[in-house]
């Protein structure tokens, strides 16, 4: 299933899934949720007003003066019309804060029990044209003992008004308090909410149509442009570039792609440079070894001693290469192993550049040293020799006779600091950043002689591996080189 398919149809689902739940939620809330309770409070009051409240009222206020006898018929006229109402009436009276049952036509509370009343807002207009000055209106609900919960509507009078009591009697109708049950929750929803719920499907289909459309192709057009660069690359095609577009993480991923894909070209065309310079270095060789061994076989040669001497001075150059080679594959791969000691920088570099004075004397070039006081460093102190010859070899092969090379120290706050110049012929700007690839060569032109370009990949691997830095600096042909190596100062545990 493509990705464009698949974006649809989780769009389709999630909506569904939204709707059904939304529908549930809805269903769930009007099947538990009270109904309004004005429209029973105005059913009340009118049932109140068939109850000649007003009358009952005038007896209740002089209830002090009336009979058992009376009590016992006005009970039977409530309880009559509760049962031809289909209604619930209470008396009850307040005292203070509390309010007590004097009659209950349920027979849920007993006579001169406690029941609490909240009130709620209520007025009917109807009910108050009827009623007697001093006499309100009062709704709200109560629990029966049970929890089942009740509205109620009624009218409340104080009691020997003339007396100036604080008791009020009060006369209430009530009914349970409603509630949508589930079976009409359905229906109202069937009825009022499905069929606009189905026109807001229909309507969000469409949108997550136009959705998924839109954000498939700002997802597909990158991911295809990546999908047609990773084909030119698999097809040898290393300088292809795609856009940096789209989402976050797709750009991420395209910067990524073009990071590696120059990375890929730069090896390519190192070991494309190493395949041409090997073989180069290994035919002129090979072809003195094969040349000079013939004549001896021959009896060729005019001086075999100096045949033989130059036999092995090649196959010197030989062994040196695949030693190279050797150190390199080994150090990239994690196999490189120091052994630390405290070396003593100055030292060592006095012992390197008296050894490679007869060098600079031979070509007429000024070697000399400036070295400042530096601690000691915890260090491999075969391999930092192996770097310094390394440069120092190449300032020595670059400079021109009567050229002068300096090898400078300087201490820092963390880390000793080594620097090789020359004023020798200089490096282009554009060879600078390659200089450190494996196999690498700056022109011919450089220099009389060709290496391996593997001395200064090398280098800066061992200058890795001790936590170090090194870079060259130049600032062009003609106008020398410079290298700087950084080196931290560790101690020996």
């Amino acid at each position: 299933m493509r990705l464009r398919t698949r974006l649809f149809l989780s769009y389709i689902v999630l909506l569904l899934v939204t709707l059904m739940s939304l529908s549930l939620a809805l269903i769930v809330v009007l099947g538990t949720q009270p109904a309004p309770s004005a429209p029973v409070y105005a059913r009340l009051a009118a049932i109140v007003q068939g109850l000649n409240v007003r009358g009952l009222l005038d007896e209740f206020a002089t209830a002090d003066i009336i009979g058992q006898r009376r009590f016992d018929q006005i009970r039977s006229v409530l309880d009559e019309f509760a049962q031809t109402r289909s209604v619930r009436v209470l008396w009850l009276a307040r005292i203070d804060n509390s309010t007590l049952v004097i009659h209950d036509s349920a027979g849920v509370y007993a006579v001169q029990s406690d029941i609490v009343v909240n009130n709620e807002e209520f007025f009917s207009a109807g009910l108050g044209r009827t009623l007697m000055p001093g006499s309100q209106q009062i709704y709200g609900r109560f629990a029966d003992p049970d929890s089942a919960l009740w509205l109620f509507g009624g009218v409340t009078r104080p009691l020997n008004a003339l007396r100036r009591t604080n008791i009020e009697s009060i006369l209430i109708v009530a009914e349970p308090a409603p509630t949508v049950t589930l079976g009409q929750a359905l229906a109202q929803f069937s009825s009022d909410i499905l069929p606009a719920l189905l026109r807001a499907t229909g309507a969000a289909v469409l949108l997550a149509v136009f959705m998924a459309a839109f954000i498939s192709q700002s997802l597909l057009k990158p991911l295809g442009n990546l999908l047609k660069g990773v084909r030119a690359v698999t097809k040898g095609q290393y300088e292809q570039r795609v856009p940096e577009v789209g989402p976050p993480e797709i750009r991420e991923l395209a910067q990524e792609f073009n990071i590696m894909s120059q990375e890929v070209r730069a090896t390519q065309n190192a070991q494309r440079d190493f395949l041409a310079n090997v073989s180069h270095d290994l035919k002129t060789p090979l072809t003195s070894i094969q040349g000079y061994a013939q004549a001896v076989l021959d009896g060729a040669a005019r001086d075999p001693q100096q045949a033989a001497r130059i036999i092995y001075d090649e196959a010197a150059r030989l062994n040196r290469l695949v030693n190279e080679l050797t150190d390199l594959i080994r150090m990239q791969a994690g196999g490189l192993t120091l052994k630390h000691s405290q070396v003593d920088v100055n030292a060592l570099i006095n012992a390197l550049t008296e050894r490679l004075m007869v060098m600079a004397q031979r070509k007429h070039i000024t070697l000399t040293t400036r070295l400042a006081p530096l601690p000691t460093i915890s260090a491999d102190g075969d391999r930092l020799a192996q770097v310094m010859t390394n440069l120092l070899s190449n300032a020595l092969k670059f400079t021109e006779s009567g050229g002068q090379v300096t090898v400078r120290t300087l201490p820092h706050p963390h880390e000793v600091e080594i620097i090789v110049e020359d004023n020798g012929i200089g490096i282009p700007a554009e060879d600078l950043p390659r200089l450190f690839e494996r196999f690498y060569q700056v022109d011919k032109s450089r220099g009389p002689k060709r290496g391996t370009g593997l001395g200064l990949a090398i280098a800066q691997e061992i200058v890795h591996a001790h936590g170090g830095r090194i870079s060259i600096h130049s600032d062009g042909p003609g106008k020398g080189t410079t290298v700087r190596v950084r080196l931290p100062i560790h101690t020996l545990s």
